[in-house]
């Protein structure tokens, strides 16, 4: 499966409200609310789930209209946070980065492909 990241680095292809969406599974949009409310402490109900990603077309969750991260990308123009040069000392996206390690890879691996492409000769 192709990744599908978002401003952070999350991988939205990966994600259970994503896949929920995608597939119309409701068991799936309990199991993740249920799972959610734990985790980050929050009053989320299955019907909350519905997400096609951060970059992607169509609904968000609720929490990514607030996210300061793909704020700050949007302010800035970028796609998501590999473009950023302050993304190593970054205090906006550290939280995501500290609990989910994989999303600063995935930048990372955002950013030398890009910088591979544009280093390319044609």
């Amino acid at each position: 499966m192709e990744k599908l990241i978002s401003c952070c680095g999350l991988d939205c292809s990966v994600c259970n409200a994503r896949i929920a969406t995608i597939n119309d599974d409701d068991d799936l949009r309990k199991t993740t609310s249920e799972e959610w409310k734990k985790q980050y402490n929050a009053d989320i109900t299955p019907d909350m789930i519905n997400c096609t990603g951060c970059r992607a077309e169509g609904v968000k969750f609720g929490h990514c209209y607030q996210c300061e991260i793909r704020k700050c990308a949007d302010i800035k123009g970028y796609i998501t946070c590999a473009e950023c040069i302050e993304l190593d000392d970054c205090q906006i996206v550290a939280g995501v980065h500290k609990y989910v390690p994989e999303a600063l890879q995935n930048l990372k691996q955002l950013r030398e492909v890009t910088k591979n492409h544009e280093n390319r000769k044609y």
